[in-house]
């Protein structure tokens, strides 16, 4: 399918999604959100894509978050039901996300980038939340992703204040998994996402379904009781992956995953 303000990708089981307005530094607008929401629903269905890997076209911008000014015009704001960029309220989502920050991800594009699994981030990218300085604030999941990634304190600390964090410092406070020379960005998450490619992508989904719900259950004890009955753990105990890879193992060969 052909869209106007994103570009999507196919390379083999990865599927690598650019944010295409880099004269607004990526700002997105209620049509791209939709656009969005339309590319990730493909991907979420397609047995044969295993990972999503998600940059901003240019070099200056990941994304500048909501486009005020289209805004201030008097633009359309509506959004799905699967949130900014077609991610932040999409919950669902079993198969994991790269994101590869490669410049401002400010505002909406830190919610993008912390929707995401993984962040790989360009050395010269930086974060920050700093819809308060605008009179808003990270009600797209910032306020409640980041303080999950890397603790009460120190998401208020960038919260309350709206200051922005170099690559280097999200990688100190837990934020970004690897910190790489710009023109080794896209390279670094291909070397992430080939890696994931190597397991089972049905294993690979139970896993992350099993750490959020787990996350949501009232205690370790019934995070691991419950883990059971999560969709994606039941769907692994049924797929020819389930009986490929003991099956490899014995043969002494590499298995060939299915994702079904």
């Amino acid at each position: 399918m052909a869209y106007e303000f994103i570009r999507v990708d196919r390379e083999g089981p990865v599927t690598v999604f650019t944010l295409n307005r880099p004269d607004v530094m990526n700002a997105l607008h209620s049509p791209a959100h939709f656009e969005l929401h339309e590319a990730f629903d493909a991907f979420a269905a397609d047995p044969d894509q295993w990972v999503g890997i998600v940059t901003g076209a240019g070099a200056r911008a990941f994304s500048a978050g909501n486009d005020l000014k289209h805004q201030a015009m008097g633009g359309d704001m509506k959004s799905p039901p699967s949130g900014f960029a077609g991610l932040t309220s999409r919950f669902d989502l079993t198969k994991p996300l790269i994101a590869a920050v490669n410049g401002v991800a400010m505002g909406g594009g830190f919610e993008i980038a912390l929707a995401c699994d993984l962040i790989i981030a360009s050395e010269t990218a930086t974060f920050a939340l700093p819809e308060p300085r605008v009179g808003l604030a990270a009600l797209a999941g910032g306020l409640h992703r980041l303080p999950r990634a890397i603790g009460t304190k120190r998401a208020l600390g960038m919260i309350l204040t709206g200051r922005r964090v170099s690559a280097a410092h999200g990688y100190e406070l837990g934020f970004v998994n690897e910190v790489t020379p710009p023109q080794e960005l896209m390279a670094t998450a291909r070397k992430w996402a080939a890696e994931i490619c190597e397991l089972s992508p049905m294993s690979i989904r139970a896993s992350k379904e099993a750490v959020f719900k787990g996350l949501d259950e009232p205690s370790l004890e019934a995070a691991i009781k419950g883990q059971m009955r999560y969709p994606a753990a039941a769907a692994l105990f049924k797929s020819e992956d389930f009986v490929e890879g003991p099956m490899a193992f014995a043969q002494k060969r590499a298995p060939a995953w299915k994702g079904r």
